[in-house]
């Protein structure tokens, strides 16, 4: 047990995870927008490195702190289960609006690793 641990094969540490303004405006700008079932998917190329996720939500999407958490953690384990398949498409970057009045659950995570698997760039 010398050293440091591993990091998860799968896990979703800061390598993984786009954050703060100035990362998501050229996105916003520059990438490719898609949607389905109300999810909005921004996607752009980057010059190497794993899929990296950023999610987009506000007030508009529910008023209460809560449950905008509970779905960016279903938006997160989606991303997290679909990170092999996603990491055939290259490096990239994923943007993700919900669609407003978004139901959080086990049944918004089925549904994201569908649409996320069959994301092309």
């Amino acid at each position: 047990m010398p050293g440091k641990p591993e990091r998860a094969r799968l896990g979703l540490g800061p390598e993984r995870r786009i954050r703060g303004r100035a990362a998501f405006e050229p996105l916003l700008r520059a990438g490719n927008r898609s949607s389905s079932r109300g999810f909005v998917f921004i996607l752009a190329r980057r010059e190497s490195g794993p899929p990296r996720l950023g999610i987009l939500i506000s007030r508009k999407h529910s008023a209460k702190a809560t449950v905008r958490n509970h779905i960016k953690r279903c938006i997160r384990e989606a991303f997290r289960l679909e990170q092999a398949a996603l990491a055939s498409l290259g490096a990239v970057d994923l943007l993700v609006r919900p669609p407003y009045g978004a139901r959080p659950g086990p049944g918004m995570i089925v549904l994201l690793r569908g649409l996320l698997a069959g994301l092309k760039p």
